[in-house]
């Protein structure tokens, strides 16, 4: 089991209870790594940017050098289908995922066309704010030509667990992590805004770490609120004198952080905006 105490897998084109096995020992994946996946959320009803997650598996696995078995409608098509095995309000963490499975005769790299398909449809709650704290990690992402950075590649997910680990060991919820020159580049699992005098500033995308879909689409609604967001390179420094800091990912869409070392940041005026304007957007969908 991973992360959810209810799960559907959809593999070899049906729906099973539980966690289903869904790679062989003998495929590429399970020995060097050639897998992706994508993660998206359902909860009250709604799961905001389907398409936009459903499309990004495609392209993760294109970059991976794999041909989807499937396409984006199909993916959001079967998302959409194994939600529907869930009670409605059911809060849902849905993952599609791909791998090669078999390789070539040189061995290391993958047969394009062997593409494996599943998704996993576990239930997970949404986690609540007020208590997510932040260290620094002594460990770097690396740039975009030391890894297959722009792709969403199990393979890079060694190193975030390691960040993540290490920061649990030290008490803390999660860690920023660096790129090699020293810019902040995102958390383990986050990417990262902070607050300064009423504006928001958020690492600039350089290759290092994944642009995130509910990164866009905070920085659209908060730009649409008429709040200043700049996309820039940032230093540790920067976060030192940081007034507010807050996350944004899948697992709890927009997240405030309450501690950032051993400084308490008090209560997230813009970083709550953020979350109610995500909220009210992903909502509308019910109206």
């Amino acid at each position: 089991m991973a992360v959810g105490t209810e799960i559907v897998t959809w593999v070899d084109g049906q729906w099973h209870r539980g966690s289903a096995p869904i790679i062989g020992a003998a495929d590429h994946a399970a020995w060097l790594g050639s897998q992706v996946f994508d993660g998206a959320r359902q909860f009250e009803g709604v799961r905001p940017d389907l398409d936009l997650h459903s499309a990004r598996i495609i392209r993760s696995a294109e970059a991976m050098g794999m041909i989807a078995p499937v396409d984006a409608a199909t993916v959001q098509g079967l998302l959409e289908e194994g939600c529907n095995l869930f009670a409605p309000e059911a809060a849902l963490y849905l993952r599609p995922m791909m791998w090669s499975r078999e390789s070539t005769p040189g061995i290391i790299d993958a047969v394009p066309e062997a593409t494996g398909f599943a998704i996993c449809i576990e239930a997970l709650p949404m986690p609540e704010p007020g208590a997510f704290t932040l260290t620094v990690s002594p460990y770097c992402r690396p740039r975009p030509d030391m890894a297959l950075t722009e792709a969403k590649a199990g393979s890079l997910y060694a190193n975030n667990a390691r960040i993540m680990a290490d920061a649990r060991k030290r008490g803390y919820s999660n860690a920023l992590s660096l790129d090699i020159d020293g810019h902040v580049a995102e958390t383990a699992s986050t990417n990262v805004f902070m607050v300064r005098d009423g504006v928001v500033f958020t690492p600039v995308p350089n290759g290092t770490f994944l642009n995130g879909i509910t990164r866009q689409r905070v920085i659209t609604l908060l730009r649409a609120e008429g709040i200043e967001v700049i996309e820039t390179s940032l230093t540790l420094a920067d976060f030192d004198e940081a007034q507010e800091i807050f996350v944004t990912g899948n697992i709890a869409k927009v997240m405030p952080v309450a501690r950032y070392l051993d400084r308490d940041l008090g209560a997230p005026r813009l970083g709550a905006r953020a979350r109610e304007l995500y909220w009210d957007y992903a909502l509308s969908a019910r109206r």
